[in-house]
């Protein structure tokens, strides 16, 4: 009897391009990745319309939603109105409980509003900003991956992010978070698989982990090391 395709859809994190997701390699018997691109969003555009949005590029019922950091945050909304077998966060939040302090006293303060984004799609070569081997290097992952730099997008999903209103954490969400992540303090976060090491960008980086216990996770039985 031939086995079922679980369809797996992913949303990159702010700004990122899909290409964060290249070193996820699943089975493809079982598996099928998709990747959702970020939308422009219009005016004034609520989140919970974005993630309508967003909902139309996914054709499969019982599917997985996968989203990094702020896509994790999306791929939330938009479980809300879809019919999914799991719903997985990486380096993400699952409430705005979990923000570190700085994007609550933003959020307080509004100093989101008087970020300088239009600068950013100025920037053509970001290694020539950074000094040291290290700095070089950490520029250029940003130069490749953080692609999308519009100022209205990067306005629109700065602000939704600092001032995400859920409160009420959704039932058997699977958070994802590394202890070295820096945007979202392992020290905020609360009931999740913790990768000894995992920075922020870990869904790059740690691939291997990811393509070894992402199986074992969607269906339900994944074991943590010991």
């Amino acid at each position: 009897m031939k086995q079922s395709i679980t369809h797996i859809y992913c949303v990159p994190g702010l700004a990122a391009d899909i290409s964060i997701f290249e070193y996820i390699k699943l089975p493809e018997s079982q598996y099928k990745l998709h990747v959702i691109p970020w939308k422009m969003p219009n005016k004034g555009e609520a989140i919970e319309v974005y993630a309508q949005r967003m909902c139309k590029d996914v054709v499969h019922e019982n599917c997985v939603l996968l989203g990094v950091s702020f896509g994790g945050v999306m791929a939330q909304e938009m479980s809300k109105f879809l019919k999914i077998k799991k719903l997985i966060i990486v380096s993400s939040v699952k409430s705005n409980l979990e923000l570190p302090l700085r994007m609550k006293l933003a959020k307080k303060t509004k100093a989101y509003k008087i970020l300088p984004t239009a600068l950013v799609s100025k920037i053509d070569d970001w290694e020539k900003l950074a000094f040291g081997d290290f700095a070089k290097k950490r520029a250029a992952l940003y130069q490749k991956y953080l692609s999308l730099n519009d100022k209205i997008y990067l306005d629109w999903a700065i602000e939704n992010m600092v001032c995400w209103k859920q409160e009420t954490i959704i039932p058997e969400i699977v958070h994802i978070h590394g202890d070295k992540d820096v945007v979202f303090p392992i020290a905020n976060i609360k009931n999740c698989i913790v990768i000894s090491g995992g920075t922020h960008v870990m869904i790059i980086n740690r691939a291997r982990w990811f393509n070894k216990y992402l199986p074992s996770i969607i269906e339900g039985d994944f074991v943590p090391e010991t």
